[in-house]
């Protein structure tokens, strides 16, 4: 996550703890630690505040909840994250059972709901590549697109990246295979990397369908996904449960009530696509 990302998100969420009477420096005190992009210094960072004695750990995105979780599992936890039962954060959404609780947005659902909304959009579509990082969505959400794929009748090339000079070979990959659009999953690796791999979808004229709004206004074709902005908003009533006393493992985690399904009509444009009225109609926004 990027700094104007995180400053967005960090608004809402003290947003959020205002609406609950809570005021930085008045009533409540917040260590920030940052890791920058750098996800080697989470561990460290993470074992910096449980050495503080915080009363609350907030946090999101993968890396990070696992570096929360081996640095402590007295203090709550507050996370905001995909899949976090796959990723072994919590044994239910209902009864976590540990110290770790917050709002799940469910990304294996998202990507199955970007794929066929993706094929909507591009006239015989048959074969789709699906971007994904194990830190990210996973295998679990690459498994439901899979799956998704096959009772849509579609092709899946899946493609793996782990360093930032996967991009061009998995770009290349998607090409020389004939995929006719492409589906990104979740991933903070991805996310830091994405001028990257807006880049190249540009060069290469594949439309694709991302998992955040930041990337379809930097030219990404379209996105389905939660309101993050709202999830972090949301991440303050669990922190003010906390604050009162709460069992940290009996909190169910909530899941997101707000989608927002973006298209950028001028990427479409470069790419030749006509955008469907009857797609355009079940957007709720789109980028001129």
């Amino acid at each position: 996550m990027d700094s104007q990302m995180q400053a967005e998100r960090l608004v809402a969420f003290q947003e959020g703890l205002r609406a609950l009477g809570y005021v930085e420096g008045r009533n409540i005190a917040i260590e920030y630690r940052w890791a920058e992009g750098r996800f080697d210094r989470l561990p460290g960072l993470a074992s910096e505040l449980v050495a503080l004695q915080v009363d609350v750990i907030v946090t999101a995105a993968p890396p990070a909840v696992r570096a929360a979780q081996r640095a402590t599992s007295t203090i709550p936890i507050v996370i905001t994250a995909h899949d976090p039962v796959g990723m072994g954060f919590v044994g239910s959404l209902a009864h976590p059972g540990g110290n770790i609780t917050g709002l799940v947005f469910q990304d294996s659902e998202l990507s199955a709901k970007r794929l066929d909304l993706l094929r909507q959009a591009i006239p015989n579509l048959t074969r789709v590549a699906v971007l994904w990082n194990k830190e990210g969505g996973g295998v679990n959400a690459l498994r439901a697109v899979e799956d998704a794929a096959r009772t849509l009748g579609l092709q899946v090339i899946a493609l793996e990246v782990r360093e930032p000079g996967d991009f061009a070979v998995a770009i290349a990959s998607a090409k020389s295979s004939g995929a006719q659009g492409l589906i990104q999953l979740a991933s903070p690796f991805i996310t830091k990397n994405r001028a990257i791999l807006l880049e190249l979808l540009s060069a290469n004229r594949l439309p694709a369908s991302c998992e955040l709004r930041e990337y379809v206004v930097e030219g990404c074709l379209m996105t389905y996904s939660a309101s993050l902005n709202e999830l972090f908003r949301g991440m303050a009533s669990y922190v003010d449960r906390f604050l009162k006393g709460a069992d940290p493992a009996n909190p169910a985690l909530e899941q997101p009530r707000e989608f927002e399904f973006l298209i950028t009509l001028m990427t479409a444009r470069s790419l030749g696509l006509v955008i469907p009225s009857s797609l355009l109609v079940q957007t709720t926004d789109r980028i001129e």
